[in-house]
């Protein structure tokens, strides 16, 4: 499981700046239409915990208990040891410095812990337009400062678990140095991190390269240098530590020294050659640096390795490596020192991928080791530990494997392992999908087994390709990077495992029938196998369905209204049609290869379609499409459009480029011609949500510049004014994936961002006041009805129901209400996609703006939460009107 974590739709991305404390933005510079953060949110994330690579973990040397780790795309946190949790630090990056969600290395300040340093930047290659910066925090993350550098950093390059290349002086903490990639040298600050110059006489800026042939610049930059270690010994409280080994990315000059405080430079003699050093830890008690060494730079490769010892007094290097040279198919990464008995040094076999990491451990200073497992008679294995996932039950993956494989596994690219300096029982490290540790580590000497869980609740670091949010069902579905995606039950917890059968990599696309949501389907990567599948029961289990020929990604699907067809742009050959469930797809014409697709949302056999600055459209199932000569829309392929849930044809299109066409614009004739709405100036996601108290249209979401100021967006009023609902603090590098607002919830917004989950938010403004006052049509249905009832989750006090109403009849309604009483007193206290009034056991609900017309033979659902004591049964009977319905 080789996770690539490289940016999603790199090429849409806008250069900028970081300001390092979020930016100000002035209010008075919005147009009269917009009201900047008018709205109090409350921003959380819909739990999955963990879900990307975790290059770093660094513990304060002062301060028991404070910890930080670093991601390589979703920002910093910080340890709150009173919840067990992590906080997020870099969540006030904004969308001009989406780079600096990306963290290279971190750096705590043993002098001061309230001191903490992060080196911000995704890559070195084009892929990020911004130069790297040292972001300075006197608070714990909770503000920051910034230090812009003349270059690039990597927190998503090759070479990313090396560490750290930022390091504080433990003696005099005003002085830091960092390690640069892409031959840029050694750097030093003298000021606590607020400028920084070279330290022009270092002699060696690394040459180590992944891949010298790729041309993108993204395995091709030169690692440079990969840490610097102070050796505290050297020096005195407030002056400058005079031994600094500092390494670097050349197999054959690996290991420098200092021993006058940074003065003069050179080659720590009599050092191994032929390997990378990855890491350099010491030892002051005992006078010994232990290196960590790999053929490779990681996180992913890495075949041969070994572990070296060297004495700082004498100069002597001892091989210590827990396994024979010719043994090992990884190299050696994670390293760590117990603090409290510097005896004990653990190190990890990062690249080791079956069928499991290893974790070794000496007490004796590198002399004799034991490891985490070892076989007893092959494929059996003993294990020196156990492992619990039940807090994220999906790092199981779904797998069932044979030994001497197990499920769940103990890790890959595990880089970052730390003991706890002040708890010599606590470990933690990282993997490619979470933070492991245990608190009796002391197990492991002692002949027991030590407990591993996940210590990972509150690091959320997934990259959202696709959100959904079904009118009924779960509330939320996610295509994700990497760990595919969830249905989301409840956002307070983390699901039970990931889509499975079959299990994308990355799913690229999702989307469900808008009048049968049971019906959903979902495409993405995988390396081999069907790149779609597809759900009867709203996401909760899947099949496979059939590739066209020549198929290599997963691109973008769509449903039809009614989930009888779908429409699928496969990466790797043109678009295709379906019916039924894809066991056979057809060729659409009059469509190109790649472009993004979507359905009408009342038509089932109306689908859309957009590439190249062209609207498609088709109204025969997605067999044949028809350009739009409407012009005047992006011209690149930087776009993404909806068509609004209840209304055939009206469709909304966000996107665009600074150098061209870019905004928000709406098309009421089915893509015919197009509307620009003047007030955006930038929008580059377009969802809808419950319509706001009083409102006949469904509220708009949007992640946008609107006056301005760059932010995500709400209007309630068709896009005539809106109402910025983020806050500085708030931004969370880019959001231009996708947004969707909650058709159950006023006010509720799901937001995808690149390495930070799915974040929602919840309006403080419950009542949904403000734009909009077109009333609720009054309902005069006539003609014959059916109702199902359903209870989909009872708990203790609380139940959930879902409703579905058909018009059985031949005359279609303008509008609808739905009366029926309780058997034994339940109160109904929240409905989506209805109002409702109740006065006793009697309950009413009425359509929303946007579902009152039902045709004959349609049918419109709604759903609710409520309480019951006692006795929780349905109710018999139900009146459309004065009308009787028939109860399925």
């Amino acid at each position: 499981m080789r996770r690539t974590r490289i940016l999603t739709t790199v090429l849409a991305l806008a250069a900028g700046l970081l300001a390092g404390s979020p930016p100000a933005l002035a209010a008075d510079k919005a147009e009269k239409s917009v009201a900047v953060a008018a709205d109090t949110y409350t921003w959380k994330n819909a739990r999955i915990d963990g879900g990307g690579f975790v290059p770093g973990i660094v513990f304060n040397r002062k301060e028991r208990n404070l910890a930080y780790a670093r991601t390589d795309i979703g920002g910093a946190y910080r340890w709150v040891e009173s919840s067990k949790t992590w906080t997020p630090l870099l969540d006030s990056v904004g969308w001009d410095n989406w780079g600096h969600t990306g963290v290279v290395s971190l750096a705590s300040d043993a002098v001061d812990p309230n001191k903490v340093y992060v080196a911000a930047g995704t890559y070195t290659n084009s892929w990020d337009p911004g130069n790297g910066a040292i972001l300075r925090s006197s608070d714990r993350g909770a503000s920051w400062q910034k230090a812009n550098l003349p270059f690039k950093l990597g927190g998503n390059m090759p070479g990313r678990g090396m560490g750290e290349r930022l390091a504080v002086d433990p003696n005099r903490n005003s002085v830091l140095y960092l390690g640069a990639p892409s031959g840029k040298g050694l750097w030093r600050s003298t000021d606590s991190g607020a400028t920084w110059s070279q330290v022009t006489n270092f002699p060696n800026v690394g040459n180590y390269v992944a891949d010298p042939t790729d041309t993108s610049g993204y395995s091709s930059d030169n690692q440079g240098i990969v840490w610097v270690t102070f050796d505290e010994s050297t020096g005195t409280s407030g002056n400058a530590t005079r031994t600094i080994y500092v390494g670097v990315a050349d197999k054959d000059n690996a290991v420098y020294r200092s021993t006058d405080a940074g003065a003069t430079w050179s080659r720590v003699a009599g050092q191994p050659t032929g390997y990378l050093a990855h890491k350099g830890v010491l030892d002051a008690s005992n006078g010994y640096l232990y290196l960590s060494y790999s053929d490779k730079g990681g996180p992913y490769d890495g075949g041969k390795g070994q572990l070296w010892r060297y004495a700082t007094a004498t100069g002597t290097w001892t091989n210590v490596s827990p396994v024979a040279e010719a043994d090992t198919y990884y190299g050696f990464s994670g390293l760590t020192v117990d603090r409290q008995d510097p005896g004990t040094v653990m190190a990890t076999a990062y690249s080791s991928w079956w069928p499991d990491t290893q974790l070794f451990r000496s007490t004796d200073s590198g002399a004799t080791w034991t490891r985490a497992w070892d076989y007893t008679s092959y494929p059996n294995r003993a294990d020196r530990f156990t492992m619990d996932v039940s807090s994220s039950p999906w790092l199981t993956w779904g797998a069932n494997p044979s030994p001497p494989e197990q499920t769940p596994k103990l890790g890959w690219m595990t880089e970052a392992l730390e003991i706890d300096p002040f708890n010599s029982n606590r470990m933690m490290y990282g993997t490619g999908a979470t933070i492991y540790g245990t608190e009796n580590l002391g197990n492991w000497d002692s002949g027991g087994q030590f407990a591993i869980k996940p210590m990972v609740r509150g690091l959320e670091e997934t990259a959202v390709n696709d959100l959904a949010s079904p009118p009924s069902g779960a509330p939320l579905l996610s295509a994700l990077g990497d760990i595919g995606g969830f249905r989301h039950t409840d956002l307070t917890k983390v699901p039970s495992m990931m889509f499975t059968q079959p299990n994308f990599t990355t799913t690229t696309s999702l989307d469900y029938a808008e009048s049968n949501p049971d019906t959903v389907v979902r495409v993405g990567n995988l390396d081999s196998g069907p790149h779609i599948a597809f759900s009867t029961d709203n996401g909760a289990n899947w099949f496979a369905g059939t590739d066209p020929s020549g198929v290599s990604g997963g691109g973008t699907v769509a449903a039809a209204s009614d989930g009888s067809r779908f429409v699928w742009s496969p990466a790797g050959t043109g678009v295709r049609y379906a019916t039924g469930f894809g066991s056979s797809w057809s060729a659409s014409s009059g469509i190109p290869a790649g472009a993004i697709v979507e359905s009408d949302r009342v038509d089932p056999r109306t689908f859309y379609g957009f590439k190249s600055g062209k609207f498609y459209v088709s109204s025969d199932g997605g067999a044949t499409f028809t350009a739009s000569s409407a012009t005047g829309l992006p011209s690149g392929d930087s776009v993404r459009f909806k068509a609004l849930p209840g209304v055939k044809g009206d469709v909304w299109l966000a996107g665009g480029a600074t150098d061209g066409a870019y905004g928000l614009w709406r098309s009421t004739d089915g893509g015919a011609t197009w509307t620009k709405l003047s007030g955006v100036e930038q929008a580059d996601t377009i969802g809808f949500g419950k319509a706001a108290t009083g409102a006949a249209y469904q509220t708009l979401y949007t992640s946008a510049k609107i006056g301005g100021v760059r932010g995500i967006f709400r209007s309630t009023d068709k896009g005539a004014s809106w109402t910025r609902i983020n806050d500085d603090a708030h931004q969370w590098g880019w959001t231009g994936a996708a947004i969707t607002g909650d058709p159950r919830v006023y006010g509720r917004v799901y937001v995808a961002t690149n390495g930070r989950g799915v974040v929602y938010g919840d309006s403080s403004d419950t009542g949904g006041g403000g734009g909009g006052t077109d009333p609720d049509p009054e309902p005069e249905p006539t003609g014959a009805c059916a109702v199902t009832y359903a209870v989909t989750n009872e708990w203790s006090g609380g139940f959930q129901a879902d409703v579905r109403l058909s018009n059985t009849g031949t005359s279609a309604w303008t509008g609808w209400s739905l009366g029926w009483t309780f058997p034994h007193g339940q109160t109904v206290s929240q409905v989506w996609n209805a109002s409702h009034t109740q006065s006793g056991s009697a309950v009413t609900a009425r359509n929303v703006g946007w579902n009152g017309n039902v045709a004959a033979g349609a049918s419109v659902s709604f759903g609710f939460t409520g309480s019951w004591s006692g006795s929780n049964g349905k109710p018999t009977a139900f009146k459309l009107g004065d009308q009787s319905c028939t109860v399925t």
